[in-house]
């Protein structure tokens, strides 16, 4: 996928069953791909979730993958579908080739400048800086004036509250994993609640 068309807002599925990932792609599905989907390489059918999903609503919602930690979980998503990775950790750089050969967008985490620096210099098409809410806001705010430009993911700690204060301060997409959708409404797959908290989460940074 292009760079340009990588949606703002990230929905991370960890720990999701089958079902309640497929429910999520489904929802997501209906918002012109402006929330993509992470499903992470730690649920059993991170894989099956992917290609069932790009199968089913490909066309509709970009679907990626996350905690990419090695090569080789890297080309079984691609080989799935994913269209975008995503790693707590710096990438290697036959990850970072393989993206490149695939057309996948790369998205690896780093904290301090010198990391980000690093990872932009090896080939990443967004950092993301992990936990952000460690560093907070105002990281990003103070980034902003000796490497301004660079594109930056929020995640970790990120929610309703404080997404749109992420956004102001100068990251330019968020990830947002268990504070996204309501426990029990995952548990119970409830359409209208679930598809609520994501009519919030748009409208909080009004997209």
């Amino acid at each position: 996928m292009e760079i340009e068309n990588y949606p703002k807002l990230t929905v991370i599925m960890r720990g999701y069953s089958y079902e309640q990932a497929m429910l999520i792609i489904k929802l997501l599905s209906n918002y012109d791909k402006k929330v993509g989907v992470e499903v992470t390489t730690n649920n059993p059918d991170y894989l099956k979730i992917i290609k069932d999903g790009n199968d089913q609503y490909g066309e509709q919602v970009y679907i990626g993958v996350g905690t990419v930690q090695t090569k080789e979980q890297a080309k079984d998503a691609i080989n799935a579908g994913a269209k975008f990775m995503l790693g707590p950790q710096s990438f290697t750089q036959d990850i970072y080739d393989l993206a490149q050969q695939t057309g996948v967008v790369t998205v690896p985490g780093a904290m301090t400048p010198t990391e980000i620096q690093y990872e932009f210099s090896k080939g990443a098409d967004i950092v993301k800086v992990f936990p952000a809410i460690t560093v907070g806001s105002t990281f990003f705010k103070q980034l902003a004036g000796p490497m301004a430009g660079l594109r930056l993911m929020a995640v970790g700690g990120v929610n309703l509250d404080n997404a749109k204060e992420f956004m102001t301060a100068g990251a330019g997409y968020l990830g947002i994993g268990s504070s996204f959708f309501n426990k029990q409404d995952l548990k119970n797959l409830d359409e209208d609640s679930l598809n609520e908290s994501i009519q919030n989460f748009l409208a909080e940074i009004n997209m």
